[in-house]
């Protein structure tokens, strides 16, 4: 099925308007004169689109449609017309190879154009012949640029044709096309292809390589693989096991080159980028997404945008999930998303899904409703707080200091998936969130603040979710956005009361070196019997040095029978908090101090909308 959406998509998008011919980053052109003279070499450096939360990316080259060639594995083999400076012009750019090898693979790349020049008669190939004669004769030189990449790729323009490629030229396009059909007929047998369901003759190759799957080589990765005799069984040879045209693998192939690519080139405006339609997961993980019919592109076009928060990109239609509420939209096109890992030189597949637009759109949207919670992070002063936490956000917030490097591919896997499926989040995330609250609960600033937020919102997110899927394990009620009193779970009246003897600390001695939370914070979280007690003779103590100063007197009242309000709901400390009450600890802490911070005015209005 994932081959089969593949296709689907190659086909829909006109990835492949000829088969025959694929893009590549073209970084240099060289043109060459009627006489094969040397007429310039120029570079097509551009300057690419920046993903969102990356770093400012390097010039890459434009791609050109270039004859598709079998990738080189082992030996010297010359590509059509266009290739390495070590092949095109017998030099390397780094100059560690040695003379009589790149004086070989430059005779390699001269016969296949004199032998194309031969049979064609194209002025185009003839002009390029003869430059390479000349080269090789030593009577037309060519110096090494500084900018040169030992694997930049080098074409010719044939100067009369002005930035058309030679490879495009009619009677070298219908030459190459000719070669390729000798080369597909020339192969025996007889095989029916997974992919399409047609019979078609040749032998079985290798499935073409994959392009910037994270953790793969920059050469490409291959994503069926039987190069072992462990998977060799009923006397099929390799990729016997799994037989796919040569052109199905082809447009599968491409298909998923172009998921991968940030920035994929539309095949009709090769300036212009296609719609992304992938999000990184972690250095060696990536999802792929897109819609069976063009009527689900709108989402897939807002999908990153709206999971990043990101308010310029996202259209008014889908700016209301952040509110939980789903957009109007009805489009049952299928929706596809697959999740590749590069490790060892292939890809591996780690999760694949299926879904419609519009039920990702609803679970998209209760996804936010999920995480929606009352921020402690205070405002930046230039700019607003983002309509709600970024995907990248809350996957830092599980990881030391923000590193994402930290966190494990398949739990972001997994986070991503649970907002697009709408199922339970990994209960690992309530583990890790939890014990990185603790350990930077004395971290203020700004970042890590805006981390612990993101923290606080996940934990809400796994605890609801579960108590919807499984009511009969779960030993809570549905937690709010914001503070509520009419929760009597005893982690969130914990962690409330937590927060108020933190306030009664902070308003008798005003800031401290190590507050009351960041020395019992863990320890009050996990194991409340054996440090509530003393907190509580901290806050008798912490009351009356406030009550005495006329200035904090009546803050000090209000805290006291704030706590005692709190303590009388209680039956008890417990010994233990599983991890259940441990997150709704961390809710309870986190509603309170944003409540006990609000002003007074804005206070009033919370409760009298409560009916507090």
């Amino acid at each position: 099925m994932i081959l089969q959406a593949l296709h689907q998509l190659a086909e829909r998008e006109g990835l492949l308007p000829d088969p025959d011919f694929e893009l590549k980053p073209i970084a240099w052109l060289i043109r060459v004169s009627g006489d094969g003279g040397l007429a310039g070499i120029d570079g097509t450096h551009h300057i690419p689109l920046v993903e969102e939360g990356r770093k400012s990316p390097r010039p890459q080259a434009k791609p050109f449609f270039v004859p598709r060639e079998k990738p080189r594995t082992s030996g010297d083999r010359a590509f059509f017309f266009f290739d390495k400076a070590e092949y095109v012009f017998g030099i390397d750019p780094n100059g560690t190879r040695s003379g009589k090898k790149l004086q070989k693979r430059a005779g390699l790349f001269r016969e296949r154009v004199a032998q194309c020049a031969e049979e064609t008669g194209d002025d185009g190939a003839k002009a390029v012949r003869s430059f390479l004669d000349a080269l090789d004769s030593g009577d037309q030189t060519v110096n090494v640029n500084e900018n040169w990449a030992s694997n930049d790729l080098f074409a010719f323009v044939y100067a009369p044709d002005v930035d058309t490629l030679v490879t495009n030229r009619p009677k070298v396009r219908n030459y190459w096309k000719g070669l390729r059909t000798e080369e597909a007929e020339e192969q025996e047998g007889v095989c029916q292809c997974l992919v399409t369901g047609e019979p078609f003759t040749g032998e079985v190759g290798n499935f073409p390589q994959l392009k910037l799957v994270p953790g793969g080589t920059t050469s490409g990765v291959g994503i069926v693989s039987f190069n072992a005799k462990a998977f060799e069984s009923y006397g099929w040879r390799r990729n016997e096991n799994a037989p796919v045209s040569r052109d199905a693998a082809e447009t599968c192939a491409t298909a998923i080159n172009r998921l991968l690519h940030p920035a994929y080139p539309d095949p009709k405006q090769p300036d212009q980028p296609l719609p992304r339609r992938r999000y990184v997961l972690s250095d060696d993980t990536v999802v792929c997404f897109w819609s069976a019919e063009s009527r689900g592109d709108e989402l897939c076009d807002s999908l990153v945008p709206v999971l990043e928060a990101n308010e310029e990109e996202v259209g008014n239609v889908y700016r209301s999930v952040w509110q939980g509420r789903p957009p109007d939209i009805a489009a049952p096109s299928a929706f596809y998303a697959l999740v590749l890992k590069g490790a060892q030189g292939r890809a591996t597949v780690q999760d694949w899904f299926e879904s419609t637009v519009e039920q990702v759109a609803l679970n998209v949207a209760q996804h936010f409703a999920d995480l929606a919670i009352v921020r402690n992070v205070p405002k930046p002063k230039k700019r607003d707080l983002p309509p709600q936490f970024p995907l990248r956000l809350l996957l830092e917030s599980l990881a030391t200091r923000g590193d994402r490097s930290q966190i494990p591919p398949h739990l972001a896997a997994q986070v991503f998936n649970a907002a697009l499926r709408g199922t339970l989040y990994p209960f690992s995330v309530l583990t890790r969130a939890i014990d990185r609250f603790r350990a930077e609960i004395s971290r203020t600033d700004w970042p890590d603040l805006n981390r612990r937020d993101a923290r606080a919102a996940l934990i809400k997110a796994v605890l609801n979710r579960r108590k919807r899927r499984m009511p009969e394990t779960t030993q809570y009620k549905e937690v709010k956005s914001k503070m509520d009193p009419k929760n009597h779970a005893p982690g969130y009246l914990l962690g409330r009361l937590l927060a108020v003897i933190e306030r009664m600390q902070q308003t008798a001695l005003g800031d401290v070196n190590a507050s009351v939370v960041d020395r019992y914070f863990s320890g009050a979280s996990a194991t409340p019997a054996a440090v509530f007690p003393r907190l509580l003779k901290n806050l008798r103590h912490h009351a009356r040095k406030a009550k005495d100063n006329d200035q904090t007197s009546g803050t000090a009242g209000w805290l006291e029978k704030q706590a005692d309000e709190i303590a009388s709901e209680l039956a008890g400390f417990p010994a233990h908090l599983n991890l259940e009450q441990q997150g709704l600890f961390v809710l309870g802490y986190h509603h309170q101090r944003h409540w006990l911070w609000m002003s007074k005015e804005d206070r009033a209005t919370a409760e009298a909308n409560a009916n507090v």
